[in-house]
């Protein structure tokens, strides 16, 4: 299975692009884990027209089993994330992507569009780091279901 994490914009803090790139090699003993970069809205758009810019981008990307990351989604938890991972795998799912959007969200017609709409939980996180926690929460679910002890 190969999970996609499809996200705007790129990781400009090296600290960010380390801590996301460790997580991805221990994913690789699991599965295939890749980040596809896709570039913001043009400024100078309305925030209507960034999030339709940018949710064609991503659903362009998107392959699979489709997750829509979004604070309005259904709250998981990280045993949750790894029953789903897991299901979709004994499903037959080739890939599964998570879509992370840029500062004004995802349109309505990607979320309509979308297999899953997650959140992560009520706070605010800037994109960067909300990369980071993805990875950590996509790791964390290959550990549960390989019952290994990271998850304690």
């Amino acid at each position: 299975m190969r999970i996609n994490i499809v996200a705007i914009g790129k990781i400009k803090e090296r600290y960010f692009s380390d801590a996301i790139s460790e997580y991805i090699k221990r994913c690789s003993r699991y599965c295939d884990v890749r980040i596809i970069e896709l570039p913001d809205a043009p400024q100078g758009k309305t925030p209507d027209e960034q999030r339709r810019i940018e949710s064609a981008l991503l659903l362009e990307k998107a392959a699979g089993y489709v997750v829509a990351t979004d604070v309005g989604g259904e709250q998981v938890s990280s045993e949750s994330l790894a029953a789903t991972i897991k299901s979709k795998g004994v499903e037959g799912a080739k890939e599964i992507s998570f879509l992370i959007g840029g500062s004004h969200g995802h349109t309505a017609a990607l979320l309509a569009r979308a297999d899953a709409v997650v959140s992560f939980g009520k706070i605010t996180l800037p994109h960067q780091l909300f990369r980071v926690v993805l990875a950590e929460q996509i790791y964390r679910a290959l550990t549960i279901n390989a019952n290994l002890p990271y998850h304690k």
